[in-house]
């Protein structure tokens, strides 16, 4: 797990938080966030160190999905996606994602990856949500990669 891939899913999350708030073209936020600033005062711009390929793959490619992604989601939630907090619905829909696109990644990372995200950005219990919905997820879009993790030997 690279600090580059989890900058990004951090980036993607403000990013489609500020999509999903404003209604902003994906492009223009996109523009807006791979522009280096020179006025800010810190010498971090806020791209330093991202993956950028991936914080573009995550940004258009959850919004491209959004309502498979939401479909998967929504027979797991304990009431409509649309009740939720709106940085947990992020961190969901970039969870869902990963596990459905992106099976380079291990689901456990993905899990993790998203906890993490929402102890950051989330509610204050937020993250236990987002690890349970997630793990129920997995069961089914990883249902083959968990029967093998299982079967292998523990060291």
């Amino acid at each position: 797990m690279s600090r580059a891939r989890s900058l990004a899913r951090q980036r993607a999350l403000q990013a489609l938080y500020q999509w999903e708030l404003t209604g902003q073209s994906l492009g223009d936020i996109e523009k807006q966030f791979m522009e280096i600033d020179v006025d800010r005062e810190e010498d971090d711009p806020q791209m330093k160190g991202v993956e950028s390929g991936y914080f573009s793959e995550l940004l258009h490619g959850i919004p491209a999905m959004l309502t498979e992604l939401d479909a998967l989601t929504a027979p797991l939630l304990d009431r409509p996606i649309a009740q939720l907090d709106p940085i947990e619905r992020v961190i969901l829909r970039i969870g869902s994602f990963e596990l459905k696109q992106r099976i380079d990644i291990p689901y456990r990372v993905v899990i993790n990856e998203s906890v993490e995200l929402a102890k950051l950005f989330g509610a204050e219990q937020g993250h236990k949500y987002v690890n349970g919905i997630l793990d129920k997820l997995s069961q089914s879009l990883r249902a083959t990669e968990i029967k093998a993790a299982a079967s292998r030997p523990r060291r």
